[in-house]
């Protein structure tokens, strides 16, 4: 089954991403986000939980009062309380979330089904009778009894939600799994499904494109992949995944994803691995012999795309499975030219220096090397 034509992007930075441990973001910081969120073409922000208090309030209502592009959607436990919160604030958009999976109700519910949909049917009734649109989430949609999370989800169809949101919440499933149970969902409504998915198996970003190759329309992302536990399906890994395989895109500016990574990085105050996918240090960092010959040669043999792309760049660095080839183009550089015993005797200083401080050598340490090698071979 191939994915939809277009795919939308609701993203949750502001809401599931802050729901890290650790993580706690000030008011300029979640308008800043917001904004360029917004700036960059992502079409739906989940922009944090009314009820929560009157910081997470005021917050909110600011973002709802920059008259964004982007849909604004809050999100709330089917509780009439957490809906007029969300009114107070302005929003237009509600997302209701209900726990499907036989253990969720167990705790939420003391296992009464037939309650918790009484509860969503006044939760939904309530929000659309003060003109709000409604998403439903079914939290732990992957653990559930799939007849039932057709019947909750047709409920909530019924009553007036325009999408319906399928929750690996404890990100327990693989990509075949996902593939199966979502299309049974997709086939059994008339509206979206929206994917959910949680990192805790490292499968997040693949079971996310898993349900959009099973039909699902709509993808939660967060930068970074920022998010409870393990984290939430990256937003720049969602993106250009549907672009370069798919053929898909979503209308967001992907050329900024390197400066947004960024900037959430810093208000969360924890830094991207360096070998994050989109957006990590070395992405588009070559220091192999081999890797570097070939991408001095043509760049797509050690590249899927353009580091331009996603507002990156590439660098070719010297350590210690770098080969002369690339050492003497990184030396030409900075006008430094060594014929062929002397490349490679500076080459095995090179080596020897960057497995005593396990990493590559900085542009400074490698022409302080390359000088005193110069020096040596004078004496």
């Amino acid at each position: 089954m191939t994915p939809p034509p277009s795919i939308y992007i609701n993203d949750t930075t502001l809401r599931d991403g802050e729901q890290a441990a650790g993580v706690a973001f000030g008011l300029d910081e979640k308008v800043a986000i917001a904004k360029f969120l917004d700036a960059i073409g992502v079409q739906e922000l989940e922009v944090g939980i009314p009820a929560m208090g009157q910081d997470e309030a005021r917050a909110i209502r600011a973002i709802a009062d920059l008259g964004l592009n982007a849909h604004l959607l809050g999100w709330n436990r089917a509780v009439l309380a957490d809906i007029q919160a969300s009114i107070h604030c302005g929003l237009k958009r509600v997302h209701i979330s209900i726990p499907v999976s036989d253990m969720q109700i167990q705790v939420k519910f003391q296992g009464r089904w037939a309650k918790m949909l009484e509860h969503l049917r006044d939760a939904i009734n309530f929000a659309r009778d003060h003109g709000l649109e409604v998403s439903v989430g079914g939290e732990d949609s992957s653990r559930a009894d799939e007849t039932f999370l057709i019947d909750a989800a047709q409920f909530a169809q019924e009553w007036g939600a325009f999408r319906f949101r399928f929750c690996d919440t404890v990100g327990i499933l693989d990509p075949f799994t996902t593939f199966e149970k979502v299309q049974r969902l997709v086939n059994s409504l008339q509206i979206p499904v929206e994917m959910h998915t949680h990192n805790d198996l490292g499968l997040a970003t693949a079971n996310a494109l898993a349900g959009i190759r099973a039909g699902a329309a709509s993808v939660n992302t967060t930068v970074n992949g920022l998010g409870e536990r393990a984290g939430n399906a990256a937003l720049e890994e969602v993106v250009m995944t549907l672009k370069q395989i798919y053929g898909i895109k979503t209308g967001v500016q992907t050329q900024h994803f390197l400066e947004l990574s960024r900037f959430v990085a810093k208000a969360v105050n924890c830094p991207v691995p360096p070998w994050k996918a989109i957006v990590g240090e070395n992405t588009f960092a070559h220091e192999s012999g081999i890797h570097a010959h070939g991408i001095l040669q043509n760049p797509s043999t050690y590249e899927p795309f353009d580091p331009k792309e996603v507002g990156s760049q590439r660098r070719l660095v010297v350590g210690k499975h770098s080969g002369r080839s690339l050492l003497n183009t990184v030396l030409q550089n900075y006008g430094i030219q060594l014929d062929a015993d002397r490349s490679q005797s500076l080459l095995n200083a090179v080596r020897d220096r960057s497995t005593q401080l396990k990493r590559s050598l900085t542009p400074d340490e490698l022409l302080t090397l390359t000088a005193d090698a110069a020096i040596a071979m004078q004496c």
